[in-house]
C-alpha cells in the first residue's frame, strides 16, 4: 500500500446566506489540523472551497491536480449534505483516496452516515481531530490495527466499529497552527474597509446546558482555555505577519474564567495590539464584568453577541439558558453603554408559536435594543436534548435546511410558509425601527448600522424581505451622512 503523505483538507461548499453576508470566514479548525499533520511529517493542503464559492466541478479539478492520499472534510448538520458530496467526488476521482470526515454531525450521527454513505466514507473522527487524525494516518502507514485508534468510527467487514473515546487535549498552547497555508487576501469583514479577518480560538468547550445546542454535548460540558500570553501573542503574530486587523473569536464562552479573561484584556491594552475583536459570550458573564466593561472597550472589543434566544421566561427555561429576561436587557444595555456593537438572536418557530407570539417577540426585541437582532428558525438537530420534543413537528428532513434560516419544524397553528413569512417580517420590522431611530446612536454606530443594513438588504438571506423597504426619509438621511463624511 502506498504511504500516506498528502492530505487535502476541504471545507464543503455550503452556503445559507447567513454568516457569509457579513464577511469571509476561514475554518480555524483546519488550521489546527494542518499544523498537527505537518508537525507529524505529513503534507497538508488547506482548501477553503466554501469561502472561494467553488462548485463541485472546480473542487474535482483541485482534487485531480493535488493528487492527495487523503481527502478530509468537516460538517455541522446543515453542511453534511455537501460534505458527503465532496467525499463521494473524491472516491469517484480515485477509489484509493482515503476519505475522512469529522465535526459535530459525524460525531453524533455516525450510524446514519455509514448506513447511507458507507461506499465513500472510510473514517469518521469523533471529537477533537488533531491527535486522532495523526494517530489514524500513522496507524494506516504502519499497517497497524485501526481498532486501537481512539475516537474513530469505520466499517469492519460489514459491521460498524466504534472505538473508545479519546480524552480532550489538555494543553491547547502546545498545538501548532499552519497559518501560512491560509489564502489570506480572500478573508475580509464587510463592514470594515481594508480589513483582513482571521478566526481565532482562545478556548475550547462549553460548560452550559442549552437544550437546543450541540456544543455542550460535543464538548461534554468540558472547558479549557489557552493562556492569555499565548493567545494575545498569536494576535500580535497575525497582525505583524499577515496584516490581520480584525479577528472573530470562535469560542462559545471565551470569558468563562474571569481572571484569565481580564488578563487577556489587560495584555491587549498594555501591548496596544489594536486588532478589532468580534466575539460572543453569555449574558451572565457581561453582568459579572460590569466593573471592567471599560477594559472591553479599551482592548478594542468591537462587537459582542450574547445569546438571548427568547423574550419570555418560559422559553428561556425550556432552552435551559439559566438567565432571567431582565438580565438579557441589562447585558445589552451595558454593551451599548460602552459603544460596542451589540448583537443577539431569538429562536422562533417552536411547536406552540403563533403569529401573535412571534410579533410580540419582535416588539420585545425592540425594547431590548440590540444593534443587531436575528430571528432564527429552531433547528431540530438530531443529537440535541430538545430533539425528542420537536421530532413530531418536523416537516422537512433535508439536513441542508437545518441552518436556522429555513423553518423545518411546523408549529401547531402555523404552516412552514407562514413561519418563513413571519421571520422575514420580524427582521424587516426590527431593522426599519432601528433606522428610524438611527440619530439616537453614536456617530460610530450610525456608520456601522448604515453599512450593515445595506449588507442585510443586498447580500444576505433577508434580501428578499428587505428589498425596496428602506423608507424614503432614511435614504435621505443616508445621503446627508454621506455628504458629512466627505466634508
Amino acid at each position: 500500500m502506498k504511504k500516506i503523505s498528502k492530505i487535502l483538507l476541504i471545507t464543503p461548499p455550503y452556503h445559507s446566506g447567513v454568516v457569509e453576508s457579513a464577511g469571509v470566514w476561514l475554518n480555524v479548525g483546519f488550521v489546527y489540523i494542518a499544523g498537527s499533520l505537518r508537525t507529524a511529517g505529513y503534507d497538508p493542503v488547506y482548501y477553503d472551497a466554501m469561502s472561494h464559492w467553488h462548485k463541485l466541478e472546480t473542487i474535482g479539478k483541485r482534487i485531480q491536480a493535488e493528487k492527495p492520499d487523503v481527502v478530509a472534510t468537516t460538517a455541522f448538520t446543515a453542511g453534511i449534505v455537501d460534505a458527503l458530496k465532496v467525499l463521494k467526488l473524491a472516491k469517484e476521482i480515485n477509489p484509493h483516496i482515503v476519505t475522512v470526515i469529522g465535526n459535530v454531525h459525524p460525531t453524533f450521527c455516525y450510524e446514519e452516515m455509514f448506513r447511507d454513505h458507507a461506499a465513500y466514507v472510510d473514517y469518521i473522527v469523533r471529537g477533537e481531530g488533531e491527535e486522532t487524525l495523526v494517530d489514524l494516518l500513522n496507524t494506516l502507514n504502519a499497517g497497524g490495527d485501526v481498532s486501537k485508534v481512539k475516537s474513530i468510527v469505520y466499517m469492519d467487514n460489514g459491521n460498524l466499529a466504534v472505538t473508545p473515546s479519546r480524552g480532550f487535549i489538555k494543553d491547547l498552547d502546545a498545538l501548532p497552527l499552519a497559518w501560512d497555508l491560509v489564502d489570506w487576501p480572500i478573508y475580509t469583514y464587510r463592514t470594515m474597509e481594508n480589513s483582513r479577518l482571521a478566526i481565532v480560538s482562545s478556548s475550547r468547550g462549553c460548560s452550559q446546558q442549552c437544550s437546543f445546542c450541540s456544543q455542550q454535548l460535543f464538548w461534554q460540558r468540558n472547558w479549557r482555555g489557552r493562556s492569555p500570553e499565548n493567545f494575545v501573542g498569536e494576535l500580535e503574530f497575525l497582525r505583524d505577519t499577515y496584516g490581520v486587523n480584525v479577528v472573530m473569536i470562535s469560542d462559545e464562552t471565551p470569558t468563562l474564567e474571569r481572571q484569565r479573561w481580564e488578563r487577556i484584556l489587560d495584555l491587549l491594552i498594555e501591548r496596544n495590539v489594536g486588532t478589532k475583536i468580534l466575539m460572543e459570550t453569555r449574558v451572565d458573564d457581561i453582568l459579572r464584568d460590569e466593573d471592567i466593561m471599560w477594559k472591553y472597550q479599551k482592548a478594542d472589543i468591537d462587537h459582542i453577541y450574547v445569546g438571548v434566544e427568547a423574550t419570555n421566561q418560559e422559553a428561556l427555561d425550556l432552552f435551559r439558558k439559566e438567565i432571567k429576561v431582565e438580565q438579557s436587557k441589562r447585558a445589552l444595555d451595558l454593551i451599548n453603554e460602552y459603544n460596542i456593537v451589540s448583537e443577539t438572536s431569538f429562536v422562533l418557530g417552536m411547536p406552540d408559536d403563533t403569529k401573535e407570539k412571534i410579533r410580540n417577540t419582535v416588539e420585545l426585541a425592540k425594547y431590548y435594543n440590540p444593534d443587531l437582532a436575528f430571528f432564527l428558525a429552531i433547528a431540530p438537530w438530531p443529537y440535541s436534548e430538545i430533539y425528542p420534543m420537536l421530532k413530531p413537528y418536523i416537516e422537512e428532513w433535508d439536513y441542508s435546511k437545518y441552518n436556522l434560516v429555513e423553518p423545518v419544524v411546523k408549529p401547531k397553528e402555523m404552516t412552514l410558509d407562514e413561519v418563513r413569512k413571519e421571520l422575514g417580517l420580524a427582521s424587516k420590522n426590527f431593522y426599519m425601527n432601528k433606522l428610524r431611530n438611527l440619530e439616537k446612536l453614536t456617530p460610530e454606530k450610525q456608520e456601522f448600522m448604515i453599512k450593515v443594513t445595506k449588507i442585510i438588504a443586498n447580500n444576505s438571506y433577508l434580501k428578499e424581505h428587505m428589498k425596496g423597504e428602506i423608507p424614503e426619509e432614511m435614504k435621505k438621511f443616508f445621503d446627508r451622512l454621506a455628504v458629512k463624511a466627505k466634508a
